[in-house]
């Protein structure tokens, strides 16, 4: 019986050590969100990037009726 009690002990020792570690951890992460929106801003595949523009809704237009077009195609080929 006092085996299985020491066993216990060390246990919670064990979790409480690990409890703060997480803590701590999880601590340090929400610091660094707060400086860094989202972790990688100094990556280095970012390097000659540009936001989207206010006209990428062009794009998806003329993307899409390509799709149309081509869909069209195929099925008067087809028919």
């Amino acid at each position: 019986m006092a085996l299985f009690i020491q066993q216990n002990d060390d246990r919670s020792k064990l979790q409480a050590r690990l409890t703060a570690e997480l803590r701590e951890k999880a601590k340090t992460r929400a610091q660094l969100d707060d400086t860094l929106p989202d972790g990688i801003e100094d990556s280095e595949y970012l390097k000659d990037t540009k936001p989207t523009t206010s006209l990428a809704w062009v794009w998806l237009v003329i993307v899409i009726l390509a799709v149309v077009a081509m869909v069209v195609i195929v099925l008067k080929a087809n028919g």
